[in-house]
């Protein structure tokens, strides 16, 4: 008898033309460390008196189909999770490259995915039709894994003995790590940063409309959000003074490998909060700052630049 295990686990992913309806080809095969995607529909108890002690039997609740997908930061995979994230990228380049895709915030409209997780051994094929992204998170540090963290929200699951997604082709993974990123300030790069958190947020808005399926009709995006942390180790007063200011800076979270592939994160208008400087002990002195970003003189918060070979990400 066969087992489940996440060895042998696959993922595809394609977008959709339709919301909600996957499409017939054209997926691809993609990397991840880890999923909570699923679909969950609980039992409400009966309230009904008269018929003894014992409860009467339970009824089914809506069906909520949403989850987390801890993906790999690389240079090729990665730019479906901005586009799913932002919208479509604007693209330069010749082929056969290198091409540039500037995925750009504040569009209104957003693209949905259809994803497909399967355990050939069982064999469970399930498809997340109407997938859009909530929330796109990661993490900087000195050393580690470099993954991020796309939250879902689905408009429902259906499982198959077979796969929907046939043979999807996969992408030459070229992954980036901690060891590539810097962190720079109004384009110069910032020094004695130990940590960063980058967070953006769409905050969907689930329309839960009344069906016989149980199933929402989409979800809207509504105000973005782009919050962050930077954890520093206090050696001057620069960041403290522009909190204090109430100005704004740019930070750029880059990566870059020696092939020539890059991923740029480029906060426009980031503002500081006055932070607490605290002396805890014989070691270094760390600042930490819960910075918030906001749409600069261009009207845009955040800019997601990529450099690879793909030509387009459709």
């Amino acid at each position: 008898m066969a087992r489940a295990q996440g060895a042998r686990a696959l993922m595809a992913l394609a977008f959709e033309t339709t919301y909600g309806t996957p499409p017939a080809g054209g997926f691809t095969r993609m990397p991840f460390a880890s999923t909570s995607l699923g679909a969950e529909q609980p039992l409400l108890n009966s309230e009904l008196l008269g018929y003894g002690r014992d409860p009467l039997a339970p009824i089914k609740d809506a069906v909520t189909a949403d989850g987390d997908v801890v993906v790999p930061i690389d240079a090729t995979t990665f730019g479906f999770w901005l586009k799913a994230a932002f919208g479509d990228p604007v693209t330069s380049g010749v082929a056969p490259g290198p091409f540039t895709h500037e995925f750009r915030s504040g569009a209104w409209d957003l693209p949905s995915l259809s994803i497909e997780t399967a355990m050939p051994e069982v064999p469970r094929f399930a498809m997340y039709s109407g997938c859009m992204l909530d929330q796109l998170t990661w993490q900087m540090q000195r050393s580690g894994l470099l993954t991020a963290t796309a939250k879902l929200v689905a408009q429902g699951e259906t499982s198959a003995t077979v796969s929907a997604a046939g043979a999807p082709a996969a992408l030459d993974l070229k992954r980036f790590g901690h060891f590539n990123g810097q962190v720079a300030r109004n384009g110069t790069t910032l020094g004695n940063v130990v940590s960063a958190e980058i967070t953006y947020a769409n905050n969907l808005d689930r329309i839960e409309t009344i069906r016989s399926d149980g199933r929402i009709d989409g979800a809207d995006p509504s105000i973005a959000a782009l919050t962050g942390k930077i954890e520093v180790r206090f050696a001057d007063s620069m960041l403290v003074d522009q909190a204090l200011d109430g100005t704004a800076c740019e930070l750029e979270f880059g990566y870059a490998l020696p092939s020539g592939e890059s991923f740029t994160f480029t906060v426009h208008a980031v503002y500081l909060p006055r932070p607490r400087i605290e002396i805890s002990g014989p070691q270094g002195v760390q600042a930490s700052f819960d910075w918030q970003a906001a749409q600069d003189a261009m009207g845009r918060m955040c800019t997601a630049t990529l450099v690879n070979d793909v030509e387009t990400y459709a």
